[in-house]
């Protein structure tokens, strides 16, 4: 895990503020733009060290943006600014802190997801927020840890019973 540093905040507002204008510069319904995000080269771009270096605005990034998969109005349903804000913002915590990509996050919580938990945990702190998700979706190490010795289990019974087969059949 990575600590979270003045660019990493930078990063995470600048995300923030890319899908809070979406609710205004875009056709399309919130779903669809954040889907058409999380998938871009623009969001890849921004998983890489740098990318606010680059001389790049909200506006140019909604363009990117568009210009990438082509205008569209599909979706009609737009999520509130503020959790649009926090959404990105989230999203962008989590991927800084982690070193996961943008497509692997939008894998693990859909945009949906969070839209629905704004209310609920807009008010932690972002680390608050990403664990409580995890906890609820089973990824906290120690849910991994489980699972792991549980498919060691598995597989120790299957060869268990695999050798106690060879052994009747001889």
């Amino acid at each position: 895990m990575r600590e979270m540093d003045h660019y990493g905040l930078q990063m995470c507002k600048f995300q923030g503020e890319l899908f809070e204008e979406s609710l205004r510069k875009t056709q399309c319904g919130s779903k669809v733009f954040l889907r058409r995000f999380m998938l871009s080269d623009l969001a890849e771009r921004m998983d890489k060290y740098g990318f606010l270096y680059e001389a790049t605005d909200v506006g140019d990034a909604l363009i990117e943006i568009e210009t990438q998969y082509g205008p569209t109005d599909y979706g009609r349903i737009k999520f509130d600014g503020e959790a649009l804000y926090w959404t990105g913002y989230l999203y962008r915590y989590w991927a800084y802190i982690s070193g996961m990509s943008s497509k692997q996050l939008y894998r693990i919580v859909k945009p949906e997801e969070l839209e629905k938990l704004y209310y609920p945990y807009h008010s932690l702190d972002p680390e608050q927020a990403i664990e409580r998700i995890k906890e609820a979706k089973g990824l906290t190490e120690e849910d991994q840890i489980k699972r792991g010795v549980e498919i060691l289990r598995r597989i120790r019974a299957r060869k268990a019973e695999q050798e106690g087969k060879a052994a009747n059949e001889k």
